[in-house]
């Protein structure tokens, strides 16, 4: 079969790689973080902006795009692509993670699942074969395996089960497939904590012919330290020659410390849910625009930043706009943090090329704040 992507490891630096991931829509570079555009549209940014900062690659959501507009909508007007006035390449999650954390609202079962839609309670059922029939419609460059997503605290017999699961929907992702030739599928490893399961789930994805493999049911509310203890875990289990995507993972500390592992691709709307509630990312780590030490500061929102916002909008502006409720606000600080994050996977992939990501894992160390535990759960 011929692959829509293609997958080039160009450096290496112990575990990490740096590389190129060729979609229909361009080639980009990786280590890459995916902004989050869960609706067809990254929160307070227009697309061009988006580009600006360097990102070659967004992720927009099955679940949200099939509930509105529609995605058979959205194939009538042209796709995706021509629909968001995004001409770079896209990844669409298969929405499982979305079904799988309505909890109340949803009903699992071996077809699919089950739900009620948050937005206005009407029923709908998610197969793999409509997971997989939503993102072909969508026309994104890379759609994801519908999956499972079990708590972080679920007992061993039920993730086992899950796991079977996974796989034999997988198998239904497949055969589901009507355009391979525009769409590629990459296959999610779960097992929650239990890394024996992590590790029989891998080898059985990699009997099947995907394009690329990820690590699903991590940054689910468990510990900092739980979800590194898989990520490292995993990494290794997965081939080599295919780009290794870790979902929902998105400080810059994390990012570093998974890209050490060997993981290639990563989405997260920490950076763009930050800006919306005044959180500014930094080499130093992050602080909040709202501090009253920010009311009189004439310098930009980080002097080691380039972004368009740091080279005009003083500190003491951009508080205040955020104080008095403008929407201009949040796009500068969605600006400057997206800014920020396509800067950090900038200088991770010169170091990798370097040989020296030790040394700047050592400086991202000493200087970022370790995070807490932060759930993905939420849109962009």
């Amino acid at each position: 079969m011929t692959r829509t992507v293609s997958f080039e490891v160009r450096a290496r630096d112990g575990s990490a790689r740096r590389g190129v991931l060729t979609t229909p829509h361009g080639e980009l570079e990786t280590p890459v973080f995916m902004p989050v555009g869960t609706a067809g549209s990254v929160k307070a940014m227009l697309p061009h902006e988006v580009a600006e900062t360097g990102a070659r690659i967004i992720l927009g959501n099955t679940f949200h795009l099939y509930l509105r507009p529609g995605h058979k909508l959205v194939e009538a007007l042209g796709g995706l692509h021509r629909f968001a006035g995004w001409s770079h390449s896209i990844l669409t999650d298969s929405g499982g993670y979305q079904v799988f954390s309505l909890r109340e609202l949803r009903t699992i079962s071996e077809e699919g699942v089950v739900f009620r839609s948050p937005f206005d309670g009407s029923k709908h059922q998610l197969t793999p074969e409509l997971a997989v029939s939503i993102q072909e419609s969508l026309g994104t460059d890379i759609a994801m395996a519908f999956d499972e997503c079990p708590p972080a605290d679920a007992e061993r017999a039920y993730v086992a089960a899950s796991v079977d699961r996974t796989t034999r929907w997988l198998d239904r992702c497949l055969l589901e497939r009507k355009k391979p030739e525009a769409t590629s599928l990459f296959g999610i490893v779960q097992g929650g904590r239990f890394l024996e399961l992590r590790e029989a789930h891998a080898r059985e994805l990699l009997t099947r012919d995907l394009d690329g493999y990820a690590i699903g049911g991590v940054a689910i509310g468990e510990s900092r330290e739980e979800m590194f203890r898989v990520v490292r875990a995993a990494a290794p289990m997965l081939p080599d020659d295919k780009p290794k995507y870790l979902m929902g993972v998105g400080y810059p500390l994390d990012l570093i410390e998974a890209v050490a592992s060997g993981v290639d691709m990563f989405d997260c709307v920490i950076p763009t849910r930050a800006g919306r509630t005044g959180r500014v990312f930094t080499r130093d780590g992050y602080y909040s625009i709202k501090l009253a030490r920010n009311r009189e500061e004439a310098g930009p929102l980080d002097p080691e930043c380039g972004c368009p916002t740091c080279a005009v909008f003083s500190r003491a502006y951009v508080r205040h706009l955020f104080v008095a409720g403008e929407i201009s606000a949040h796009r500068l600080l969605t600006m400057h943090n997206l800014w920020f994050y396509q800067d950090h996977m900038r200088r991770i992939r010169e170091a990798i090329s370097a040989g020296r990501l030790s040394e700047l894992r050592e400086e991202v160390r000493v200087r970022q704040v370790a995070p807490s535990s932060e759930s993905r759960v939420g849109t962009g």
